[in-house]
Protein backbone atom coordinates (compact mmCIF):
# COMPACT_ATOMS: atom_id res chain seq x y z
CA UNK A 1 0.00 0.00 0.00
CA UNK A 2 1.12 3.23 -1.18
CA UNK A 3 2.05 6.17 1.63
CA UNK A 4 -0.54 8.43 0.08
CA UNK A 5 -3.71 5.42 0.22
CA UNK A 6 -2.35 4.79 3.46
CA UNK A 7 -2.70 8.22 4.13
CA UNK A 8 -6.14 8.29 3.13
CA UNK A 9 -7.42 5.45 4.70
CA UNK A 10 -6.18 6.58 8.21
CA UNK A 11 -8.57 9.61 7.68
CA UNK A 12 -11.37 7.76 6.60
CA UNK A 13 -10.33 5.61 9.54
CA UNK A 14 -10.60 9.06 11.54
CA UNK A 15 -13.83 10.01 9.75
CA UNK A 16 -15.61 6.86 11.67
CA UNK A 17 -14.37 7.52 14.82
CA UNK A 18 -16.00 11.09 14.68
CA UNK A 19 -19.18 9.49 13.42
CA UNK A 20 -19.02 6.99 16.26
CA UNK A 21 -18.98 9.86 18.50
CA UNK A 22 -21.27 12.13 16.74
CA UNK A 23 -23.94 9.12 17.05
CA UNK A 24 -23.19 8.03 20.46
CA UNK A 25 -26.94 8.70 21.73
CA UNK A 26 -28.46 6.80 18.56
CA UNK A 27 -25.85 4.16 18.46
CA UNK A 28 -25.07 3.13 22.26
CA UNK A 29 -27.09 2.44 25.23
CA UNK A 30 -25.52 4.83 28.06
CA UNK A 31 -27.52 6.79 30.69
CA UNK A 32 -24.41 8.18 32.07
CA UNK A 33 -24.14 10.73 28.81
CA UNK A 34 -26.92 13.22 29.85
CA UNK A 35 -25.63 12.07 33.51
CA UNK A 36 -21.61 13.77 33.14
CA UNK A 37 -23.09 16.61 30.93
CA UNK A 38 -24.73 18.06 33.91
CA UNK A 39 -23.56 19.18 37.71
CA UNK A 40 -22.76 15.44 38.57
CA UNK A 41 -20.75 15.61 41.48
CA UNK A 42 -24.05 17.25 43.27
CA UNK A 43 -26.51 14.53 41.63
CA UNK A 44 -27.59 10.85 42.75
CA UNK A 45 -26.09 8.35 40.02
CA UNK A 46 -28.71 7.32 36.67
CA UNK A 47 -31.12 4.51 37.13
CA UNK A 48 -29.11 1.69 34.51
CA UNK A 49 -29.36 -1.79 33.14
CA UNK A 50 -25.60 -2.86 34.35
CA UNK A 51 -25.65 -5.89 31.68
CA UNK A 52 -26.81 -3.62 29.14
CA UNK A 53 -24.27 -1.03 29.92
CA UNK A 54 -21.53 -3.10 29.96
CA UNK A 55 -22.62 -4.83 26.61
CA UNK A 56 -22.92 -1.04 24.92
CA UNK A 57 -19.37 0.12 26.87
CA UNK A 58 -17.66 -3.15 25.41
CA UNK A 59 -18.94 -2.44 21.86
CA UNK A 60 -18.46 0.96 21.68
CA UNK A 61 -14.93 0.13 23.14
CA UNK A 62 -14.24 -2.59 20.27
CA UNK A 63 -15.46 -0.54 17.47
CA UNK A 64 -12.92 1.98 18.48
CA UNK A 65 -10.46 -0.29 19.13
CA UNK A 66 -10.12 -2.10 15.39
CA UNK A 67 -10.54 1.91 13.74
CA UNK A 68 -7.61 2.64 16.45
CA UNK A 69 -5.65 -0.15 15.33
CA UNK A 70 -6.73 0.21 11.33
CA UNK A 71 -5.32 4.07 11.91
CA UNK A 72 -2.14 2.89 13.70
CA UNK A 73 -0.94 0.25 11.12
CA UNK A 74 -1.63 2.98 8.43
CA UNK A 75 0.26 4.80 10.21
CA UNK A 76 3.36 2.74 10.85
CA UNK A 77 2.79 -0.44 8.80
CA UNK A 78 4.75 -2.87 10.88
CA UNK A 79 2.93 -6.01 12.18
CA UNK A 80 4.61 -5.92 15.42
CA UNK A 81 3.86 -2.23 15.98
CA UNK A 82 0.22 -3.62 15.67
CA UNK A 83 0.51 -6.38 17.98
CA UNK A 84 1.84 -4.63 20.28
CA UNK A 85 -0.94 -1.86 20.19
CA UNK A 86 -3.39 -4.82 19.79
CA UNK A 87 -1.78 -6.16 23.55
CA UNK A 88 -1.94 -2.93 25.12
CA UNK A 89 -5.42 -2.33 24.16
CA UNK A 90 -6.70 -5.67 25.51
CA UNK A 91 -5.22 -5.06 29.20
CA UNK A 92 -6.59 -1.76 28.76
CA UNK A 93 -9.66 -3.08 28.53
CA UNK A 94 -9.56 -5.58 31.42
CA UNK A 95 -8.21 -3.09 33.89
CA UNK A 96 -10.63 -0.35 32.56
CA UNK A 97 -13.67 -2.41 32.88
CA UNK A 98 -12.82 -4.28 36.02
CA UNK A 99 -12.87 -0.80 37.43
CA UNK A 100 -16.04 0.68 35.39
CA UNK A 101 -18.26 -2.17 37.00
CA UNK A 102 -16.69 -1.26 40.26
CA UNK A 103 -18.20 2.45 39.96
CA UNK A 104 -21.20 1.49 38.18
CA UNK A 105 -22.15 -1.28 41.14
CA UNK A 106 -21.14 0.87 44.09
CA UNK A 107 -21.60 4.41 42.94
CA UNK A 108 -20.33 6.99 45.35
CA UNK A 109 -20.75 11.27 44.62
CA UNK A 110 -17.38 11.48 46.29
CA UNK A 111 -15.55 8.89 43.32
CA UNK A 112 -17.88 10.14 40.47
CA UNK A 113 -14.96 11.97 38.83
CA UNK A 114 -12.61 9.04 39.01
CA UNK A 115 -15.84 6.83 37.26
CA UNK A 116 -16.29 9.74 34.26
CA UNK A 117 -12.38 9.52 33.21
CA UNK A 118 -12.02 5.82 33.80
CA UNK A 119 -15.64 5.67 31.85
CA UNK A 120 -13.37 8.04 29.07
CA UNK A 121 -10.88 5.54 28.40
CA UNK A 122 -13.45 3.32 27.64
CA UNK A 123 -16.06 5.25 25.23
CA UNK A 124 -13.51 7.71 23.60
CA UNK A 125 -10.21 6.50 21.59
CA UNK A 126 -7.64 8.31 23.78
CA UNK A 127 -5.27 5.25 23.94
CA UNK A 128 -4.86 6.49 20.12
CA UNK A 129 -4.08 9.24 21.79
CA UNK A 130 -1.56 8.26 23.78
CA UNK A 131 -0.07 5.75 21.25
CA UNK A 132 0.43 7.23 18.65
CA UNK A 133 3.38 9.67 19.25
CA UNK A 134 5.41 7.26 21.99
CA UNK A 135 5.15 4.43 19.03
CA UNK A 136 6.25 7.50 16.50
CA UNK A 137 9.28 7.91 19.03
CA UNK A 138 9.63 4.74 19.13
CA UNK A 139 10.03 4.41 15.70
CA UNK A 140 12.63 7.14 15.48
CA UNK A 141 14.93 6.11 18.24
CA UNK A 142 14.82 2.58 16.55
Amino acid sequence: MSKVKAYILAFFLFVLLVLVRLFEEELFYDPYLLFFQNDYLYIDSPRREVAKLVLFTSLRYLINSVLSLGIIYCFFRDKNILKFSSLIYGIAYVCFLILFLYFVINPKQDEYYLFFNVRRFLIQPLILILLLPALYYYKLKR
